[in-house]
């Protein structure tokens, strides 16, 4: 069954008007199938020929994401993918364009936790590379399960190093072109990933929880203080999530 697209959209917002609708999950199939292809196409022409950066991309979330965005844009985009393994990058990347021949891929060696590394990592890329539209703080690790008072210090730098500090220094880092970007003081998408954790903490997990509650705290005070612009920051925060190691 195929439904013209202006009949779509004004059932689907007599829909979303009614005070007794169903939960989106039981429109009628044909609706819920045209809204995702319609929300795709949408999505698909917003990005095309865009570059976008996602730190943590060898696997789990990271790898996930830049696999999706290449299939959303397969014809027309180009995905900066950073980690510190980049074997396992390489792998990501060589799935990507086989699948997706019109997406580029450079995977780049990076340690978000090392400062001198994040500061050199714009002036590192291939020129036609560094003007990147969108970045993806996916960069995260959970290490150690102790409470306190015998939590492992070197757990505490590592977890706050990689979460936090590496998360706004890649922020500050690649901020500077978005803010250089168009005529109302700036453009471009910076996705912070959070987790749930950073507001329900759970028992073994002060410090990676406190990383993610920080997580929040900055982003929330990022997207004040760019309020009079266009470059929009936004917050993800899953739950648990099951990953699997490619090394």
């Amino acid at each position: 069954m195929q439904i013209p697209g202006h009949l779509l959209i004004r059932r689907l917002s007599t829909f979303l008007k009614s005070p007794t609708r169903p939960p989106p999950q039981l429109l009628p199939h044909p609706f819920r199938s045209q809204l995702r292809k319609m929300s795709l196409a949408a999505i698909s022409k917003r990005i095309e020929g865009k570059t976008i950066l996602i730190t943590g991309a060898s696997s789990g979330i990271g790898r996930s994401t830049a696999i999706e965005f290449a299939r959303t844009a397969p014809n027309d985009l180009r995905l900066i993918l950073t980690a510190r393994r980049i074997d396992t990058l390489k792998e990501v990347a060589s799935q990507i364009t086989s699948e997706s021949p019109g997406v580029k891929v450079l995977p780049v060696k990076l340690d978000v936790s090392s400062p001198s590394e994040v500061r050199a990592f714009v002036q590192s890329l291939p020129e036609e590379w560094r003007d990147i539209n969108v970045l993806v703080n996916n960069a995260g690790l959970v290490k150690g399960v102790a409470k306190a008072p015998e939590i492992n210090e070197d757990d505490v730098d590592v977890m706050f190093g990689t979460n936090v500090t590496g998360l706004i220094n890649m922020t500050q880092a690649i901020l500077p072109i978005f803010l250089k970007r168009g005529s109302e003081g700036g453009q471009g998408d910076i996705v912070n990933i959070g987790s749930i954790a950073g507001r329900e903490a759970y028992v073994g997990g002060s410090i990676y929880c406190a990383t993610k509650a920080a997580v929040r705290a900055f982003t929330e005070s990022l997207r004040k203080e760019l309020i009079a612009t266009r470059i929009r920051v936004i917050g993800v925060d899953p739950g648990q999530v099951e990953t699997v190691s490619l090394v």
